[in-house]
């Protein structure tokens, strides 16, 4: 039984707000159940495997992709919603949809196709998110995209707050399917958002850590993380083990412990927040004015610390800082190629890019390359310019 401040899992009118394109329901799943379940099985989700998250798919195979990092944001949203006595199906989906309008090469991949698309409607992963699950997907008879739910492309388009400047595809679709994007999400999506800068801190500083772009010394006056360090390396002394095997365990073990604390705070936090306000409905938190869900000032700090490292010592680091530049390159040159000569694309994108006038042109080829895993963008890039390639 989810609680009173919850999205309800009873189906009545007022707790859940339906699809745009009216279905049955499942007799034996939850609205948002279906939802979990048909973002699980789309295209989107499964190209998450060989996108970017920091590394590019064929720098290791143990490096986070999109979509093991999609997954571990499902896993941390779900156990705080849990603790809360939130709607757990809503919250994994959020979690698990987040990041389905990523390109190829991660944030590299967007830069570069945002550049692109700047006289032409613009590009972001937010709104793509949300026109994948509402429009590129092809799978259903009666409609196209998925057909969620009110409260997941509620959550999916407010997950990060309040939507203040609408995107053209955001102000097109609420215009027929109104998500109220002027107030915050549900409690669902909102720990959907932090799980996944719970996620992504942890996961980043592991990546980091095993591709040799940290080392421990350098994460030693971390806030959180520092402490995390000495209390692993002290485990491992204690024990005995040889220097040269405990490397890996005090990574892992370091990055457990930072994770579980941020996850704690989260909850204890949220609770006191939760007393504070005293909700009486999922209303109540949509427009309680800030976000119900968050950490405690201290942790807070903490993360804008964490968050402050990672963006010097690792997302600029000059290895990353390379291998992002060549994929600005390569998306920004399969852009040119194909809106300039639309007949180079495959079927069935060929002739509808043919009927279209220049904006609709250059959005059906910034969708296109929106779609493609890491691995086949190289390929395609190569096959565009590299006359030893078949086309």
């Amino acid at each position: 039984m989810v609680a009173i401040y919850a999205v309800q899992d009873s189906g009545s009118p007022t707790d859940f707000r339906g699809r745009l394109y009216p279905e049955v329901e499942s007799p034996v799943r939850s609205p948002w159940q279906r939802d979990r379940d048909r973002v699980l099985h789309s295209a989107g989700f499964r190209t998450l495997q060989y996108k970017t998250q920091v590394f590019i798919n064929h720098e290791g195979d143990f490096f986070r992709t999109r979509l093991t990092h999609s997954l571990e944001v499902a896993q941390i949203a779900r156990s705080i919603a849990r603790n809360l006595d939130l709607n757990e199906d809503l919250t994994e989906t959020v979690a698990l949809a987040h990041d389905l309008g990523h390109t190829p090469f991660g944030h590299a991949g967007e830069d570069a196709l945002a550049l692109a698309m700047k006289d032409w409607g613009g590009f972001d992963h937010n709104t793509q998110s949300l026109r994948l699950v509402t429009a590129l997907e092809a799978r259903y008879h009666a409609f196209d995209g998925l057909n969620l739910t009110w409260e997941a492309l509620e959550g999916l388009a407010k997950h990060n707050g309040p939507v203040k400047r609408p995107t053209p595809y955001f102000a097109e679709y609420d215009a027929k399917h109104h998500l109220d994007l002027q107030s915050h999400a549900s409690a669902e999506a909102q720990v959907a958002a932090m799980s996944d800068d719970i996620a992504y801190h942890g996961h980043d500083l592991d990546d980091g850590l095993r591709a040799g772009l940290l080392s421990f010394e350098d994460i030693e006056d971390l806030p959180l993380v520092g402490d995390a360090l000495r209390r692993s390396r002290e485990m491992e002394r204690q024990i005995g083990r040889e220097a040269s095997d405990q490397a890996q365990r005090v990574r892992h073990e370091t990055i457990r412990v930072v994770i579980n604390q941020l996850a704690t705070d989260l909850t204890d936090q949220t609770r006191r927040n939760l007393e504070a306000l005293n909700p009486q409905s999922a209303d109540d938190i949509r427009h309680a004015g800030y976000p119900v869900v968050a950490f405690s000032p201290e942790m807070r700090e903490a993360n804008k610390a964490i968050r402050k490292f990672l963006y010097a010592n690792m997302y600029r680091h000059w290895r990353v800082n390379r291998m992002a530049r060549k994929a600005k390159i390569a998306v920004r040159e399969i852009f040119d190629i194909l809106s300039e000569d639309p007949g180079l694309l495959p079927d069935p994108l060929r002739g509808r890019a043919k009927a279209a006038d220049d904006v609709q042109r250059r959005r059906l080829v910034a969708d296109y390359i929106a779609g493609m895993t890491d691995r086949f963008a190289m390929e395609e890039h190569r096959r565009l310019t590299d006359l030893s390639v078949l086309g």
